[in-house]
């Protein structure tokens, strides 16, 4: 077992995951087969390589941008950049993209894309360079546009990166009003949206949420109804995992354990999320945080304490045939994409446990990178327009209300009352009614469909369905 969480094995066939994934719920459609293929093929695979100086040499980066589905346009999904990148991985990533958005109803077609570095190794121009160089490949092939195919940030990528893309592109299509609509994630400077850097997080701890607010299934795994109180462990403490517990704890649950490359800490009376994160940044390591009661050097250790949820939001096959056995939770949250193998996943209901599938729980990014992109689009703010307006009209309707009853509101009573909905709020309500309404529709599928056994193939299921769909109005051409 490594040791280190952020290894991803190249020989997983990821890829491969996806397809059995696929054909075992396309068993459970009344498709032809030949849609199906369709349906599950990457429409579009490039790969390319190209140089940039490095000291006084170069070196050549290796790099792609998979296209799976133009069932919808443009087409959707980040750009990773790490050692551990490599087709397989880019191929299956853009395909859960195309299921993702089918799944949470978002007009997109799924992409992905990898830049194989690691940003730690590079200076910031040089990363600059790097993605700007490797924006321009995409534009010389059309492979990015705000009606063809948007990126987003991904694991090692963040706002900076999007920044550099979108002048990029701008760059080199003056003149093009919507230019900014050409990549999502950007920072708010920069026509980005309020809500996006926490939105995956948020999303993951609504989806547990609402997961766990259903009785029957709760009685069945052996849990209690409701959030509050429940013991979580998380593993990664980047933008997803940081965003997921800080969530999760302000919902009620209790954050009970903590993993990173580094090791891993646990307490069963709860950690300070917020305090773990600001003590690793200042220290470069989640180990020696006051706080904890035990450390585990193996960060694999830390997923097989005792717990009631467990969320792996670092990368894919976190959990295997290996370590599942050990696992404690009732409930797996994928925050990560893939981080289960199916054979675990196998094990894990075998014993009684639920998982809330990659597809759906980590959905929340590009939820609201739709709504940036929207945003891009029309050129105006959520809110803006209107927001004076409903202030207005509460007032009236307040004043009205004291008037005929003669009962005066406090200050603070008006001003919750009275206040309109800023862009983020607009956003955050977005996003819940998103994620509530999806699972439930997943749920649907998995209680009143014989013989579909987990929430992954009911998920699967709905989305075939609506691709389906999708493909069957757009006909042949030519």
């Amino acid at each position: 077992m490594a040791n280190n969480i952020l290894l991803a094995d190249e020989e997983t066939h990821f890829f491969g995951d996806v397809c059995k994934n696929f054909d075992y719920a396309a068993q459970f459609t009344k498709h032809d087969a030949g849609l199906l293929d369709q349906i599950k093929s990457c429409n579009s695979v490039y790969r390319f390589r190209f140089p940039i100086r490095k000291g006084d040499g170069f070196e050549v980066i290796d790099a792609w941008r998979v296209e799976h589905s133009q069932h919808q346009s443009p087409t959707k999904g980040g750009i990773r950049y790490s050692e551990m990148v490599n087709e397989d991985e880019v191929m299956a990533l853009a395909a859960l993209m195309t299921y993702k958005c089918a799944i949470v109803n978002v007009p997109f077609g799924g992409a992905k894309g990898g830049i194989k570095i690691n940003p730690k190794n590079y200076t910031v121009q040089e990363l600059e360079n790097i993605t700007r160089r490797y924006t321009v490949e995409l534009i010389k092939k059309n492979f990015i546009g705000p009606s063809i195919d948007v990126p987003a940030p991904d694991y090692g990528s963040g706002e900076r990166e999007m920044s550099w893309i979108a002048d990029t592109y701008a760059t080199m299509n003056p003149g093009q009003l919507d230019a900014m609509g050409a990549v999502t994630g950007k920072p708010i400077a920069l026509h980005g949206i309020a809500g996006r850097r926490e939105a995956t997080g948020r999303g993951v701890a609504i989806a547990i949420r609402e997961c766990v607010s259903v009785a029957e299934d709760m009685k069945r795994i052996g849990l209690t109804t409701g959030i509050s109180g429940k013991r979580v462990i998380v593993q990664g403490l980047g933008n997803v995992g940081y965003h997921s517990a800080k969530f999760l704890a302000e919902f009620g649950a209790t954050i009970v354990g903590l993993c990173e490359f580094e090791g891993a800490i646990y307490n069963a009376d709860g950690l300070d999320v917020e305090a773990v994160f600001q003590h690793r940044k200042s220290t470069g390591s989640i180990l020696g945080y006051a706080g904890a009661a035990i450390e585990f050097k193996n960060s694999m250790e830390g997923l097989e304490q005792d717990c009631d949820i467990l969320v792996p939001a670092a990368l894919e096959n976190q959990i295997t045939d290996a370590n599942v056995k050990n696992i404690k939770a009732k409930i797996i949250a994928e925050g990560a994409n893939g981080p289960t193998s199916p054979d675990a996943e196998t094990v894990f209901y075998a014993k009684g446990g639920l998982i809330i599938p990659d597809m759906y729980a980590n959905a929340g990014g590009v939820t609201v990178s739709y709504f940036e992109w929207l945003k891009n689009l029309s050129h105006v703010a959520f809110g803006r327009m209107n927001r004076r307006f409903e202030e207005t009209a509460n007032t009236n309707l307040v004043n009205m209300v004291e008037g005929i009853t003669g009962v005066a509101l406090t200050p603070m009573q008006r001003s919750t009352i009275i206040k309109g909905a800023s862009e983020l709020e607009l956003v955050n309500s977005g996003l819940e009614d998103t994620m509530i309404r999806s699972y439930h529709e997943i749920r649907e599928t998995y209680s009143n469909t014989e013989k579909i056994d987990t929430l992954r193939t009911a998920a699967f299921v709905g989305a075939i369905n609506k691709i389906a769909v999708s493909y069957k109005n757009l006909g042949v051409w030519p």
